[in-house]
């Protein structure tokens, strides 16, 4: 906004008083954006008007924002050799709900993977990062760690449930941010504490839950000792849990780094890790996770890493190579026995609602759909190596495909953004059980 005239208002009281409250700069910028509610500084080139008419003038700019001023302090700075004053205008600012609108739950913490993950692994000694282009081609912070071109699952879902902002990776975050929700997700993560290892340093689910323990620890103490009052805070977020890909790519399915395929039957190896969980996500319960999201295991056998692997078996179409359906059998066999998990945890622990989201049969569904969704390539990835695009997994400043969105996998092993969305949008919306159950995690977070 610029308001011009021959000569700048006079130093009356009401300004001065104004500039006396307040310590000012005078190089300040324009910013009338919609960002989070916050003190906004506003600068106007104004001559030949008085504060009070500025002060009408600002509440008709912000109307057009939707917010409304709840308190305001201003100052006259004298300005250039031209004569112009700028009228610099702190405005603590209430929005209301048209423009923005509170999230559907307080507080969203996310255990997982490398699908998940948001920079947890940069700063450790791994071969499981993503902080290098071409990863994050079309997100809006680059490359910031996340295994796919843009968003991932849970940013999709975080906007779904009314966060502005991304939830922040547990290595980086700031403790005044933790009321909000932590990502302790990492890449090459298992239930069990040796998957992943062949990958290097990682973060498995008991250091995750470890991480978690020592948020509620923080979080208690911001709550000046009350347990009570953080613990209904806490039941009121949603927790996001996605594993058990890596106890299968990362374990199971490696022989020469694993004995756990040579010791266990494929029955055997899933109510092991179904044991496990059981008592991690108990901890989780314990620690005051009352809603929470238990993420099935996809169609991994169907990922272009296994596909560069498998050829003309059990092929598919619009496929090169044939799906390996060991794996898809053993981890169907896992996703069975969470379901029977989640109802077991509803029946037993009070006020628990946990929810089992099938990304198995969504993947599936995606596939068998894929051209209604828009997918003309469902077979390779966007970003990679030999078959497939999936013998090596996209490397530094590798040329990507040109339209991402046509791609169901951006790389070897991880969807892309488009498809995350597809796959946030079922779980947060979808009304069939077969997609989610008991219930999808809009109907969670109003639960």
């Amino acid at each position: 906004m610029n308001l011009s005239s021959r000569s700048p208002p006079p130093l009356n009281a009401e300004s001065w008083s104004c500039r006396k409250r307040m310590n000012h700069h005078p190089m300040a910028t324009s910013i009338l954006t919609s960002s989070l509610p916050r003190p906004t500084a506003i600068t106007f080139a104004v001559a030949g008007l008085q504060p009070i008419y500025i002060m009408q003038l600002l509440a008709k700019k912000l109307g057009q924002y939707r917010i409304q001023p709840r308190f305001m302090a201003c100052s006259w700075i004298m300005g250039d050799y031209f004569g112009k004053l700028v009228l610099l205008v702190l405005a603590l600012s209430e929005v209301t709900r048209a423009w923005y609108v509170a999230p559907q739950v307080p507080c969203f913490f996310i255990f997982g993977d490398s699908l998940v993950d948001n920079g947890n692994n940069n700063n450790i000694l791994t071969l499981a990062r993503a902080n290098y282009r071409p990863y994050g081609i079309d997100f809006v912070e680059g490359s910031s760690g996340r295994f796919t071109n843009g968003r991932t699952l849970v940013d999709v879902l975080a906007q779904l449930l009314g966060f502005r902002g991304f939830i922040p990776p547990y290595a980086v975050a700031e403790r005044a941010g933790i009321f909000r929700g932590l990502n302790y997700a990492s890449g090459a993560a298992g239930i069990r504490d040796e998957t992943g290892n062949n990958l290097g340093d990682h973060y498995p689910l008991a250091q995750q839950i470890n991480h978690f323990r020592d948020t509620v620890r923080v979080m208690t103490r911001m709550f000046r000792g009350n347990s009570t009052r953080a613990g209904d805070y806490l039941g009121k977020c949603i927790y996001y849990m996605g594993m058990g890909s890596n106890d299968y790519l990362n374990n199971y399915f490696m022989p020469t780094m694993y004995p756990t395929s040579r010791e266990y039957s494929p029955r055997t190896y899933a109510a092991l890790l179904l044991e496990d969980y059981s008592r991690q996500l108990t901890e989780l319960y314990d620690l005051g996770a009352r809603k929470v999201a238990i993420i099935g295991i996809g169609q991994i056998g169907c990922i272009p890493y296994e596909l560069a692997r498998y050829s003309n078996r059990n092929t598919r179409k619009g496929s090169s190579s044939g799906c390996n359906e060991d794996i898809n059998t053993a981890i169907s066999i896992f996703n069975t026995g969470l379901v029977r998990m989640v109802k077991r945890f509803n029946a037993q622990l009070p006020d628990a609602k946990f929810v089992y989201v099938n990304t198995y049969e969504s993947s599936k569904e995606l596939v068998a759909n894929a051209a209604s969704y828009g997918f003309d390539v469902i077979d390779k990835g966007c970003c990679g190596v030999g078959r497939n695009n999936g013998q090596i997994t996209c490397l530094p400043l590798q040329t990507p495909c040109a339209d991402r969105t046509s791609y169901l996998f951006w790389d070897a092993f991880h969807p892309t953004e488009v498809a995350n969305v597809i796959y946030a949008k079922k779980a947060y919306n979808s009304s069939s059980a077969s997609d989610v159950y008991p219930m999808n995690l809009r109907q969670l977070a109003m639960a």
